[in-house]
């Protein structure tokens, strides 16, 4: 099979990285300090000064970063560094206009680092790339839309479109944008849900009815004895979760960490809106750390499960209390005959060579369970991006149920989404394989019957990219170049679309992989005030605990020529669609409460839409298995499931890899050059392995290698894929196990490389072995 490489960037400043200690305490005056820092440097001091009082704020604006909750009372700086740097990329001065595109050939830009693109500032008005050319153009908004418009109504079939979003469009935007590819005729609408936590929404929808979290933010500070935290690393991408867990500390529940890296956030927190978050040691978060390994969550959590049951026998023996909730068990659960038997079953040297973990440890982490009444498990990615992910999630319900704990407080299941709004898409319809009942709804709102076959999900979008399928890729937000896996298949299928479309607000690396034609729209961040048809718009948005707010931009758009998301949809599905279609498409640009009307009638738990998101704190959408232990399931109960153990077969002489953030970067957006607390500075290429591996590969700490991931072909073969010139840095990581800085590393997951079910890209288990560079 063909190498598969990624390509050259000429100007990553590698020379002068320098690798330090890692971390072992989060946040601090150092988190302000940079946090701060970068506002000034990007927006200026007055600019910045006038934002960041607003940044979480009832009458302010929702963060573009994480979904992580907001308190009922916000702080007066109720964000984090990582916040403040999301603010700052949208409040920059700097400006990529008509001259720097005029400046700077694609080709060239092509050729930028991530980071380079994304300082190169805020785009101010519509760019076309015509086919041939090397170049983007100005042109006006008509010419813009009317092209993207013709080549819609000029499609065979529309399933020869696809239409992709990311998590920082409104709750507004999310729903026109489906309805627009409804109206068109197609459900092909992936979304970074399919890349982060679709593997949780397959499983939580099987077992517990809803795919959705099932706990609240006071659920954690003020109810749960016992927070999990598996395969996540709040300190880098959810950092305000800390003082939510901070606060549970405070008052005496204990956190278990479950992770392959050792993450600074989860060992120590130093709040720098307390004292001895100033001047003292800080708090210490984890009172455990299991080191598992890559892919080893699934064992561990069956072997927890095993142990539980075995200690319920022995307390109903000795005449005890027992240690499972029965009566919870008989209530509310279907399947648990079925699943005990599977548990009874599990082998202990199993568990061991999976997890990497030995059978003490796992035990002692099972009196934590037993002590604690009330229990919460949060995860990310960490459980998400591998091919058994929808199965460990699974296991992770069914240790819940095991001891009653879904629908009280201060326990159930806690899956953190990566990006303010990414849980408000999917409930607004952009979804590849929507329900019956939310196209039911749909039809009735407006008149008309929309597709029911299932559409195409981000790795199915790819594919089709690649096979010629597609004529118009359009995205609205998102950077679906540098998300996506197989960097190079991705890259090369994006450069043979007839028509790419971008609605963003900054350059980036999906812009210089453009189609035959591509065109880039400039559209408001949400810090920027909106007044689109002359009055002042509000939009909403969804976090991760289920909870819909407002969010109002306070900063004057960077020029005149930015429309909102919501406007330019409007605009484009008038002209898409024709004056025969009947939607009030410019109703809604000039009212978005006229949008919020028809989300009342579609999408149940948002009746009086409008009324209650007016509310301070907005409000809270229904959750049955939360808020009444009913499950909406196909038995009519919580579903406990069995799940066959595969153990990931990693070769003599293998890693196994996992794609991460660093510190510096949110999602695909790479703030700057550090990763303070991995102890990286000025650099990204690098790779984390532990010692004793980096031995046994013949490499030594500080060497250059080449990543080589292998796959295997259906012929037999073995296909390879390279990512050149990495820094091998010595890191108490799991045996076994390597990580490093994505998008650089997005090229060594293969297409093919899926959870079972949810078809995510099974980024976080990825067989790679180490080549020195020469």
């Amino acid at each position: 099979m063909t190498d598969v490489s990624d390509e050259a960037r000429t100007d990553a400043p590698e020379k002068s990285l320098r690798i330090g200690p890692p971390k072992t305490a989060a946040a601090g005056v150092p988190g302000v300090v940079h946090g701060l820092a970068h506002v000034f440097e990007e927006a200026g001091v007055g600019r910045g000064l006038r934002t960041l009082p607003l940044l979480n704020q009832q009458r302010g604006f929702d963060c573009p970063g994480c979904a992580w909750p907001e308190p009922g009372k916000p702080h007066l700086a109720e964000f984090c560094e990582n916040g403040a740097k999301a603010v700052a990329e949208e409040a920059t001065r700097k400006r990529a206009d008509a001259a720097f595109f005029a400046e700077h050939a694609i080709s060239e830009l092509a050729t930028w680092t991530d980071h380079r693109l994304g300082k190169s500032g805020r785009i101010t008005e519509p760019m076309l790339r015509e086919e041939g050319s090397d170049h983007y153009r100005p042109v006006s908004w008509d010419e813009a839309l009317d092209l993207v418009a013709g080549e819609l109504r000029g499609l065979d079939s529309p399933d020869e479109a696809a239409f992709y979003t990311s998590g920082r469009t409104s709750n507004e935007a999310a729903f026109l944008y489906q309805l627009l590819a409804r109206k068109l005729g197609t459900n092909n609408l992936p979304d970074c849900s399919n890349m982060c936590h679709e593997s949780s929404g397959t499983a939580l929808v099987e077992t517990l009815g809803i795919g959705k979290g099932s706990v609240s933010l006071e659920d954690i500070t003020d109810h749960a004895d016992l927070i999990v935290v598996v395969g996540q690393n709040p300190g880098t991408n959810h950092p305000r979760m800390l003082t939510a867990l901070e606060e549970a500390k405070d008052r005496g529940a204990r956190i278990v960490a479950i992770n392959p890296l050792p993450e600074a956030g989860l060992q120590t927190f130093k709040n720098p809106q307390r004292v001895r978050g100033v001047v003292g040691q800080g708090t210490k978060l984890a009172d455990r750390f299991l080191q598992v390994r890559l892919a080893g969550d699934l064992a561990l959590f069956q072997a927890v499960n095993r142990l539980l049951l075995e200690a319920d026998d022995d307390a109903r023996t000795a005449g005890h209390a027992p240690v499972l909730d029965h009566a919870f068990i008989t209530e509310h659960t279907s399947g648990f005959p079925q699943a005990a038997a599977a548990w009874r079953a599990v082998d202990q040297g199993e568990v061991e060579r999976a997890t990497g973990l030995d059978w003490a440890e796992i035990e002692a982490f099972v009196e934590d369970v037993k002590a604690a009444d009330n229990i919460i498990v949060c995860w990310a990615m960490g459980l998400t991006q591998h091919k058994q992910a929808v199965a460990t999630i699974r296991e992770v319900v069914s240790f819940l149920l095991l001891r009653g704990n879904v629908g009280r407080p201060g326990a159930g299941a806690c899956p953190v989404r990566g990006h303010s709004n990414v849980q408000g898409d999917r409930t607004m319809g952009i979804w590849e394989r929507p329900t019956e009942l939310f196209l039911d709804a749909l039809a009735t709102e407006f008149d008309f019957e929309p597709p029911r076959a299932h559409g195409l999900d981000v790795v199915d979008t790819v594919r089709a990219l690649r096979d010629g399928q597609l004529k118009v890729f359009m995205a609205v937000g998102g950077n679906f170049a540098a998300a996506t896996p197989d960097s190079a298949v991705t890259e090369a299928a994006l450069r043979e679309v007839p028509l790419t479309v971008h609605v963003s607000t900054k350059l980036n690396r999906s812009h210089v992989l453009p189609g035959k034609r591509s065109l880039v729209l400039p559209c408001l961040g949400r810090t920027e005030r909106d007044t689109t048809g002359g009055r002042e718009q509000v939009v909403t948005v969804e976090d991760s605990m289920s909870v819909v707010h407002a969010s109002r931009g306070r900063l004057a758009p960077v020029t005149e020529a930015l429309r909102s998301e919501t406007a330019i949809l409007c605009d484009l599905a008038r002209r898409a669609l024709g004056p025969e279609d009947p939607t009030p498409w410019e109703e809604f640009a000039a009212d978005y409460s006229r949008i919020r009307d028809s989300i009342s009638r579609v999408v149940p738990g948002f009746e009086d839409f409008d009324r209650r998101v007016a509310e301070p704190g907005g409000f809270v959408l229904p959750h049955p298995p939360r808020d009444a232990r009913l499950f909406p399931t196909t038995t009519g109960k919580a579903n406990f499931t069995v799940n066959e153990l595969e153990i990931v077969q990693v070769p003599e002489g293998r890693l196994l890899l996992q794609t991460v953030r660093s510190h510096d970067q949110f999602n695909t957006t790479v703030y700057g050059l550090d990763d303070r607390y991995r102890g990286v500075k000025n650099g990204r290429r690098v790779v984390f392995v532990h010692p004793d591996d980096l031995a046994s590969s013949g490499v030594a700490d500080g060497d250059t290698v080449n990543l080589i991931s292998e796959w295997p072909g259906p012929d037999g073969s073995v296909g390879e894929r390279r990512a050149e010139g990495f820094r091998a840095i010595s890191f108490p990581t799991a045996r076994g196990c390597a990580a490093a800085y994505f998008p650089e590393t997005n090229v060594l997951v293969p297409l093919d490389h899926t959870a079972d079910q949810s078809n995510t890209p099974a980024s976080k288990s990825v067989v790679v072995r180490l080549e020195p560079a020469h």
